[in-house]
């Protein structure tokens, strides 16, 4: 057995990001009464939203903001796209979507599945997340995903973000693992596959959206249960 620990993103790769953000727009566009605003349409609004929270994650990743001003920026952003300048909106929108956020529990699909079947072969389970302590926590623990795995490392406890080789070397400190018996396995080239890359270690791209890489990875799935080819 070459590898012992494995290293899986979270958000994307496990945990479906776009369909428990959606949920939660949901709740948060019925909420707020946002049709009695002026936004008549919430796909568009969504759509909008997407846009702005992937702008500010990749300004974020690269240090241009602050995480405070990523979380209610993109609600503003997005209010401003339907004519609305109201920032205390946008604040307590970003408040209310961060504490329901982590409560929701769509996985891709096989998700438990694959971890179980890896807990059973004996491989130790880890995480390294660029999101926040609390709130990745939240989201492990409601998902039922929190009980396999053994260390959880989030950007703000490393101080670090992927792709930066830094995250990588705190969490291969923190689980006393070596470089040649540790894999990645995460959906983003950019973040997850780079990152490994910088940091010299071998990589699975959870490529759920079927989309062309642009560099190589070790090994390529298009779903969480080929993973039993690999392991």
């Amino acid at each position: 057995m070459k590898y012992k620990h494995l290293f899986f993103d979270l958000d994307h790769t496990l945990w479906d990001f776009e369909a428990n953000s959606r949920q939660t727009l949901t709740e948060l566009y019925e909420r707020m009464e946002l049709n009695k605003k002026g936004i008549n349409d919430f796909a568009l609004f969504h759509k909008k939203y997407l846009v702005h929270n992937e702008k500010l994650w990749d300004r974020y990743r690269k240090g241009f903001i602050k995480v405070d001003e990523l979380r209610w920026k993109r609600m503003w952003l997005s209010l401003l796209d339907f004519k609305i300048a109201d920032e205390q909106l946008a604040r307590e929108m970003g408040i209310i979507f961060l504490d329901l956020l982590p409560t929701r529990k769509i996985l891709f699909p096989y998700a438990l599945e694959i971890l179980s079947y890896l807990a059973e072969k004996n491989y130790r389970l880890h995480l390294i997340t660029n999101g926040f302590e609390k709130t990745q926590h939240s989201k492990l623990k409601h998902s039922g995903l929190d009980k396999y795995f053994i260390e959880v490392i989030t950007s703000e406890g490393s101080n670090s973000l992927k792709p930066h080789k830094e995250i990588f070397d705190y969490a291969l400190a923190k689980t006393n693992a070596a470089i040649g018996e540790s894999i990645m396995i995460g959906d983003s080239l950019e973040v997850d596959i780079q990152g490994a890359m910088n940091a010299g270690m071998d990589q699975v791209f959870v490529n759920h959206i079927n989309e062309t890489p642009s560099i190589k990875p070790t090994y390529t799935v298009y779903s969480l249960k080929e993973l039993e080819n690999i392991f």
